[in-house]
């Protein structure tokens, strides 16, 4: 095993599970009300003079102050599925109306989002407030030949593709932000800040109450915006832009804690796994595959790719991967072959990968992956994030810098050979009896390291375990392949601990492949 491999640690966690629909309902509910008096006096003055500077002191002066979770709309409650699917956008209403890929349209209230945010437009170096008016939306009839009637303020907005067709950045619901990425397909989520994620009944949402919308720098978008809760205020400010490699987004935030936090999740980002070929037995649906993410890829600060491939654990789990100054992290959709999927609807191969890349000095803490079961497509059950080590207490200031990549491709560096398949199933030779109380994980590695490699070249399998026994690993070359290896580790579990497996291809002091991590059941 590498020496500079990160400290793992596994535990139980709290349960609980976001809903992609109704998450939406439950964490918007502490939501800011529209701006009134504030709002209507920088309207009629001409606009409020706006900068970073500015915003990052607001914050301040925020945390100093008590926090009221304002009421939602009660007229959103009306304005279910079907409804909010009869609502359109009137483009002509839109901010910056053709103007490329910066054309901003917003999101109307909703059961679902159902507390108004207020937004702003920046130009000139001062904010002007976006009054919000029924007129900017179409209401379908419904089959009677009725319309219903808006609930007053926007929900969020929506950065457009240019000429308007579909939207390239969305931001809606508590501080959740999403992008359909390089490959135009809506998938995983990233959010502001998470708040005790896998604590029993402490879990906190934290809010954008306020945005303020500028175009730039150069071909860019800004988004400002002010995150308030219960246990923080903070600032925020996305540079963000369309890219070769899919939008990228450029984030620095100033965090202030109100009261003290037992798990402080930096950059997270939300995803579904329900079942891929590692856990065949939870497919109840006829699709082979069904997920949004395969897998948490992690380049530590000592430079070691790591792949951990996600699953839908028995119980909610918690995983921790101790680091300092990791170079990046992210949940990434590796497998992007059709046919492992067969759903010519949602286009599982196509969701993107979500690339966290530290800009900054961030210290020692870790990479956490929570995992909670499932059974439904629609419920996102993976969250990770960096947690900073050390104790987050009330009065604490956090100033933080990352890139975010919504990318199709794999961001690990070119050359170390990487896990592209990972099954599960019973130990021992085939045809004969299983071995008793074990289990077997095959995982091939894919890699031009690997090329021309055969089995007398001296190439083989490093895996420890934390729980369980090893008691056989075989590698060797995939037949009919150029640059595919085959490793298989059989482990007896008669412990009755699940396993928490560590492996790679080296040959003589060199690694092959990255590191891959499985949790075996």
């Amino acid at each position: 095993m590498p020496n500079n491999s990160p400290v793992t640690s596994r535990e139980p966690s709290a349960p609980g599970i976001l809903s992609r629909r109704h998450a939406l309902a439950g964490i918007a509910t502490t939501g800011l009300i529209l701006a009134t008096g504030g709002a209507q006096a920088a309207r009629k003055s001409g606009g409020q003079p706006f900068s970073w500077e500015w915003l990052q002191q607001l914050a301040v002066d925020r945390g100093r102050e008590g926090w009221h979770a304002p009421e939602p709309i009660a007229a959103a409650a009306a304005i279910d599925y079907d409804e909010v699917n009869r609502i359109s956008f009137r483009a002509d209403h839109a901010l910056w109306r053709g103007d490329g890929e910066r054309e901003t349209r917003f999101f109307p209230i909703h059961r679902f989002a159902n507390t108004p945010v207020e937004i702003n437009r920046v130009e000139g170096g001062r904010a002007f407030p976006v009054p919000f008016s029924p007129a900017m939306y179409d209401i379908a009839p419904d089959k009677h030949g009725r319309r219903f009637q808006m609930a007053p303020g926007f929900a969020g907005f929506r950065l457009m593709n240019a000429g308007g067709r579909g939207d390239w950045l969305a931001y809606q619901g508590a501080s959740y932000f999403r992008s359909a990425g390089q490959l135009h397909q809506y998938g995983l989520s990233a959010r502001a800040l998470a708040i005790d994620t896998g604590i029993d009944g402490q879990e906190e949402f934290p809010i954008f109450t306020r945005f303020w919308l500028m175009p730039g720098p150069d071909d860019a978008m800004t988004v400002f915006a002010l995150l308030e809760g219960p246990s923080v205020t903070g600032a925020y400010r996305f540079v963000n832009r369309k890219t070769e490699a899919g939008p990228v987004q450029d984030v620095t935030a100033t965090l202030h804690l109100r009261r003290d936090v037992a798990r402080l999740g930096i950059a997270p980002l939300t995803s579904m796994f329900w079942y891929g070929e590692g856990n065949r037995a939870q497919a109840i649906d006829w699709r082979p595959e069904i997920h949004d993410s395969d897998g948490l890829a992690m380049l530590t600060g000592a430079g070691e790719r790591i792949w951990r491939p996600l699953g839908n654990p028995p119980h909610p789990t918690t995983s921790s991967y101790s680091d300092s100054n990791p170079r990046g992290f992210g949940l990434l959709q590796r497998d992007r072959q059709f046919v492992h999927y067969q759903d010519d609807g949602a286009y599982y191969e196509k969701r993107p990968n979500l690339w966290v890349e530290p800009i900054g000095d961030w210290g020692p803490g870790a990479v956490m992956l929570y995992e909670i079961p499932t059974v439904r497509e629609i419920e996102d059950n993976i969250v990770a994030f960096w947690t900073p080590a050390g104790p987050a207490r009330a009065g604490n200031r956090y100033d933080i810098g990352y890139r975010l990549t919504w990318g199709g491709d794999d961001p690990a560096p070119a050359g170390l050979a990487r896990a592209v398949d990972c099954w599960t199933g019973v130990a021992g030779r085939p045809g004969h009896d299983p071995l008793p109380d074990a289990r077997r994980l095959v995982a091939d590695f894919e890699g031009a390291r690997l090329a021309g490699l055969d089995r007398e070249s001296g190439v083989e399998g490093v895996v420890t375990t934390n729980g369980g026994k090893v008691i056989a690993t075989y590698a060797y070359p995939v037949v009919g392949t150029a640059s595919r290896w085959r490793l298989i580790v059989d482990v007896d579990r008669s412990d009755g601990r699940p396993s928490d497996l560590r492996a790679y291809l080296k040959r003589g002091g060199d690694a092959l492949s990255e590191t891959l991590l499985y949790l075996l059941y």
